[in-house]
């Protein structure tokens, strides 16, 4: 598949944060080299290997330790919600919004509802508990099949599916978005919704959701993005990085892209109809929310009892809204389609 496109590799190399906290010299002992900032050892490809498997299993136990509180408080869809930047989102609103951006996602990539046209075979990457798995599935009356990283989270979208009747629809199992555990063109609808930004080799992983798609097939991918450069910049500023590197600290999160280098490497591997927008006032309401449910009782309590992994990204929650109100961190969309 090649490697990451130098458009996307981090535009200045990251920086370390001033001083050593207890909590900068904790992760420094347990967080995998590639959510540091390009650490890579002349060793060259034993290394990175290392560091990859690292990544991966950060990602595993992160997710394997706050799924529980997330889908407590927010239900199955583990990912923002859509809004409208010009009304005032109530509480009862947000799981609705979640909802919305599945079908913005879908009307977006303009997935028809004809029944000669609409998917029959759904992989959903990065699929969390499987909320997207399920809603698509009776969606549309189709197969789905979701892949993540976290043996928790596989079993719970398992369990769930069970209860909901859609055991013979959806399937789940743990598997690497970089190396799919499926043949080529088999899916005619490819979803990724906020999986993309944990991927450490993004042309890789754009090339792997082109490799299972059928011919013709759609590809939606909805992610956070770093926002594109400035025809006279080089790269981000290093006060930017700085803040995407406390970010990646919390999330295991390797290298930040733009909206920008995705379509580049869309372009690159051949892909039709490329389309993508910046989503990120309609997602502005999400993180204050998110943060006001963790100052519940519920949610305070249920934070304590998670782990150290979960309260850390609790911690850097007001940095993402920081992000968004710098109009640093972009929530961008990108569709396309394979060649028939």
């Amino acid at each position: 598949m090649g490697t990451l496109l130098p458009t996307c590799e981090p535009s200045l190399p990251q920086l370390r944060p001033r001083g050593r906290s207890s909590w900068w010299t904790e992760w420094r002992r347990g967080v995998p080299a590639p959510a540091r900032a390009g650490a890579q050892s002349p060793s060259g490809v034993a290394s990175a290997s290392a560091s990859a498997e690292g990544l991966r299993k950060g990602i595993a136990e992160f997710y394997d330790e706050s799924s529980g509180l997330w889908e407590r408080v927010w239900g199955d869809h583990m990912h923002h919600g859509f809004y409208d930047p010009h009304a005032p989102a109530s509480l009862a609103d947000h799981r609705a919004a979640q909802i919305r951006m599945v079908e913005e996602a879908l009307s977006f990539a303009a997935l028809s509802d004809d029944p000669q046209k609409k998917p029959k075979r759904i992989v959903d990457v990065g699929c969390g508990i499987g909320g997207s798995s399920r809603y698509l599935a009776k969606k549309y009356g189709a197969q789905c099949k979701g892949i993540t990283l976290s043996p928790v989270q596989a079993q719970r979208a398992e369990a769930l599916a069970i209860a909901e009747g859609l055991a013979d629809k959806v399937s789940f199992q743990v598997a690497d978005a970089l190396e799919q555990p499926f043949p080529d063109g088999q899916f005619d609808l490819v979803w990724s919704m906020e999986s993309g930004e944990h991927m450490p080799d993004k042309r890789k992983f754009v090339g792997e959701l082109a490799r299972v798609a059928a011919p013709g097939a759609t590809i939606i991918i909805v992610t956070w993005c770093h926002r594109d450069l400035l025809p006279s910049e080089s790269s981000l500023r290093p006060d930017e990085i700085n803040l995407l590197n406390k970010i990646c600290t919390a999330y295991y999160l390797p290298a930040w892209c733009s909206a920008a280098d995705y379509v580049n490497i869309a372009k690159s591997l051949s892909l039709e109809d490329i389309r993508t927008a910046d989503w990120s006032e309609n997602v502005a309401p999400f993180w204050p929310a998110v943060i006001r449910s963790a100052l519940t009782w519920r949610g305070f309590t249920s934070l304590l009892r998670s782990g150290w992994k979960t309260i850390r990204g609790a911690l850097v929650m007001p940095l993402m809204m920081e992000g968004y109100n710098k109009k640093l961190i972009k929530f961008a969309i990108i569709t396309c389609r394979k060649p028939e």
